[in-house]
């Protein structure tokens, strides 16, 4: 009996051992991992956040990690799992989060130039096409950006609902899912598509890149102002880590001059009562999760 209980005792120690080295490998609770959904490439995404990124790690005393997916889905998965602490949603993608994987907006960034944080939703074109409203549309191909993207699919289904009477898949000819929004836009300059749907952010930076001009893709329609893209941690995490992501992220305005996605100059507070549009537009729309999130 008593061998057995040597023998207990040292299996105790053993995978309590191992519980620690497998805790400290995989994060030892001072890593917080940000997400980040594929609005652009992946690569540019995280290499435009590094500046954030360093600002947090120094200012949390915590190591900071970038997660970024193939899709926005994967995102709102890894944070469901408890990959991520983290995510910087579309204002769609945000409400499922909400549901999916208990995230809870905090904070929201202010474009530079601007004293707000919304941006709006384009329909664009080629220029040369004669293409000029929705309606010079019907039965031509479309593409969207992700399924969980507010101004890549969700608000030009609504535009589109709203002027036709029809959802994408009766008006359109055929429909493509680009996966960012900088490759939505190239699918329409390089003729794959008809037509797309992006957002004023993307299409501001793409002209100052000159990777598109207002030659190539111009907009045939414009959405009334969205509310703007949330930072959303676990409702899970401990307050008092909520209050010090929350306060340095809402001080990254005047410690580093803002940062992240969009040129951002600052971040103000957010709350999910923020997102009530979206939750109605879902529900007008008829849509279900299930849809949206490819499940």
């Amino acid at each position: 009996m008593r061998l057995k209980s040597i023998l207990a005792s040292a299996l105790a120690v053993f995978l309590a051992f191992g519980a620690s080295i497998a805790a400290r490998a995989d994060g030892d609770g001072k890593t917080l991992t940000i997400g980040l959904i594929p609005a652009e490439n992946n690569e540019e995404m995280v290499q435009k956040f590094e500046p954030m990124r360093a600002y947090l790690e120094k200012s949390l005393g915590h190591k900071v990690k970038v997660f970024t997916a193939t899709d926005y889905t994967g995102v709102i998965e890894a944070m469901k799992k408890g990959r991520l602490d983290i995510a910087w949603f579309g204002p769609l993608s945000y409400v499922l989060a909400e549901e999916e994987s208990n995230a809870e907006a905090f904070a929201v960034g202010i474009r530079k130039g601007t004293n707000s944080a919304s941006y709006k939703s384009i329909i664009i074109a080629p220029c040369s096409s004669g293409i000029k409203t929705i309606q010079d549309l019907k039965g031509k191909s479309f593409a969207f950006v992700d399924p969980a993207s507010t101004s890549g699919c969700l608000i030009p289904t609504y535009l589109i609902k709203k002027e036709t009477g029809m959802m994408p898949q009766e008006f359109f000819g055929k429909i493509i899912y680009a996966g960012s929004h900088d490759a939505a836009e190239l699918a329409v300059k390089n003729g794959t598509v008809d037509a797309g749907a992006d957002d004023d952010i993307t299409y501001d930076n793409m002209k100052a890149k000159g990777l598109i001009t207002g030659t190539d893709n111009c907009i045939i329609k414009i959405s009334d102002p969205l509310p703007g893209n949330p930072l959303a941690y676990r409702k899970d995490m401990p307050q008092d880590m909520k209050d010090k992501v929350k306060a340095a992220f809402l001080a990254a305005g005047n410690e580093m001059g803002g940062g992240g996605f969009g040129n951002i100059s600052s971040y103000v507070a957010a709350s999910p009562k923020d997102y009530s549009l979206i939750r109605k537009l879902i529900k007008e729309l008829g849509l279900r999760k299930e849809q949206i999130l490819k499940k």
